[in-house]
């Protein structure tokens, strides 16, 4: 079975991928991966919030109509629990099975906190931080948050200013969002390349020392 990180990208689109950074690394020496990812964390918290929030009115719906059926007292708490617990697990489930409803209940700080860390631990995992000049640049996408992170190594952080890396960012995300993807991580990796150029132009013997795409 398919990762999220797997269906958010066909076969085809991950050819495209490649193909921009190659293409965006024929003008710099900077080495850049594009890595997807299915989540930055399994927040477990979220799926117990979805289940409440659907168990609660109709645990208290279920209730009444049972009680007003049945000739009870509408102030029965057992028969309440009666009818919120089948609708907790039932949100449960469905809240880990279905990432939309998923991420309608992750908490936004712990979300952009998890991202941050998976991404700075990428780096490192994936050894970003080898690569000769120290140019190495991670564009981090993680697909059940639809948060975006970009690290450079040393060589890029002392020559280019972190804030340059926040349109590419915004394009990511905004292109995830709107269900384009492809098309925005192909265009982030040709700005990328762009604003890599101008500190890391390309030299005779360059060499491509990274994955040019990860899909975890």
């Amino acid at each position: 079975m398919k990762t999220l990180a797997q269906k958010f990208l066909t076969e085809e689109e991950q050819q495209r991928i490649t193909a921009a950074v190659r293409q965006a690394e024929r003008q710099t020496t900077g080495e850049i991966v594009p890595m997807v990812v299915s989540s930055s964390h399994e927040y477990p918290l979220a799926p117990v919030i979805g289940g409440a929030v659907l168990a609660l009115p109709l645990g208290l719906l279920g209730s009444r109509l049972i009680a007003h059926y049945f000739w009870l007292g509408i102030d029965q708490l057992w028969l309440f629990f009666l009818c919120f617990l089948p609708f907790f697990v039932l949100g449960h489930q469905v809240g880990k099975r279905v990432p939309a409803l998923m991420r309608l209940f992750l908490l936004s700080r712990q979300a952009e906190e998890e991202v941050a860390k998976a991404a700075a631990l990428a780096f490192f995992t994936e050894k970003l931080y080898q690569t000769k000049a120290e140019n190495g640049i991670l564009l981090y996408v993680s697909v059940l948050e639809q948060r975006v992170w970009v690290l450079g190594d040393r060589g890029i952080n002392e020559k280019i200013d972190q804030q340059r890396w926040q349109e590419i960012v915004s394009l990511v995300v905004d292109g995830v969002k709107a269900g384009n993807q492809c098309d925005a991580i192909c265009n982030a990796v040709s700005r990328i390349g762009a604003i890599l150029k101008e500190s890391f132009p390309i030299a005779p013997g360059d060499k491509n020392e990274l994955h040019n795409l990860i899909i975890r």
